[in-house]
């Protein structure tokens, strides 16, 4: 009677055990078919990007200007879903900072990450002190800092390599390195041709190739140097701009560069919200929403 019993318990303690295996092999089936989500979101003349891992970390690089990201998010994002685990600035100017004051207001953020770049901005000011309020860690970033955002998800930081506090906004610009499976995304915020030049000394071929572009400083002449495009050599190149906006973005000669370099070009001025949904392994499928 005892030996059955003990056998009964060693069944079931194997069959839990089988069952344990099958989920956790699921869940990690479940994952790496999911893909991952990368959306340029129409915030107008700024700057808003979604990112989503497999396993369902979210992260908002920059908040675009005010009233405008609150009608985005619902695009990739549940309405019941009111958690990111981190909003990361490319530069504290107002087009790239603003929607976050409104993102504050509305979502539970996990932390805060940020170039190091200064301005005496009464929003950046807000931005600060609303973080400080909520008690959500600001982390300063830096070069050779990667991102684990799971699922096989990498963000690594390529700039700063140094203090920006003292830079213009612009030239001290996070530039960033996605990517998930044979998909790449060079994130370059506003970065200048001056940090571009820094990355490329810096850097190989190899670190900066990547599928995706989203192209610096909406498309301005004040990015993308031949060099850098060469160097990052995109099938896809993403612009984020205003329709009709003052600044002429995006300009012809950045355009007519990357057409040459080989690149298709997506604007969420002509496009709308543009979400990217990537396998690990093959292409992504994109959907353009225009508003």
């Amino acid at each position: 009677m005892l030996e059955n019993r003990r056998k009964h318990t060693l069944f079931l303690a194997v069959f839990l055990l089988l069952i344990a295996d099958f989920f956790l092999f699921y869940s990690d089936w479940q994952d790496s078919h999911r893909g991952f989500t990368f959306a340029m979101l129409n915030v107008g003349q700024g700057d808003a990007l979604f990112i989503e891992s497999p396993t369902g970390s979210k992260l908002l690089v920059d908040g675009g200007p005010k009233k405008k990201i609150l009608g985005e998010l619902p695009l990739v994002m549940s309405p019941f879903d009111r958690n990111l685990d981190a909003i990361l600035i490319t530069n504290p100017d107002q087009d790239h900072i603003a929607g976050f004051l409104d993102v504050l207001s509305n979502y539970k953020v996990g932390s805060l990450l940020e170039p190091g770049t200064l301005t005496d901005s009464k929003t950046y000011s807000s931005l600060k002190d609303e973080i400080t309020n909520k008690n959500i860690p600001d982390i300063l970033l830096r070069k050779g800092m990667k991102i684990d955002m799971g699922g096989g998800t990498f963000i690594d930081i390529l700039f700063p390599d140094r203090d920006v506090s003292s830079w213009a906004t612009n030239d001290g610009s996070t530039v960033a390195r996605l990517s998930y499976g044979k998909t790449s995304v060079m994130l370059t915020g506003d970065a200048s041709i001056k940090t571009e030049k820094i990355i490329l000394a810096e850097n190989n071929g190899n670190n900066l190739r990547s599928s995706i572009l989203k192209v610096g400083h909406h498309g301005s002449r004040s990015s993308s140097s031949p060099l850098f495009v060469r160097a990052v050599s995109p099938s896809l190149a993403l612009i984020s701009d205003g329709k009709d906006n003052k600044y002429g973005h995006p300009h012809k000669e950045v355009l007519d560069l990357l057409r040459s370099s080989g690149a298709d070009i997506l604007r969420t001025d002509l496009s709308g919200t543009i979400i990217l949904k990537c396998a690990r392994i093959g292409s992504c499928e994109i959907n353009k929403l225009k508003n």
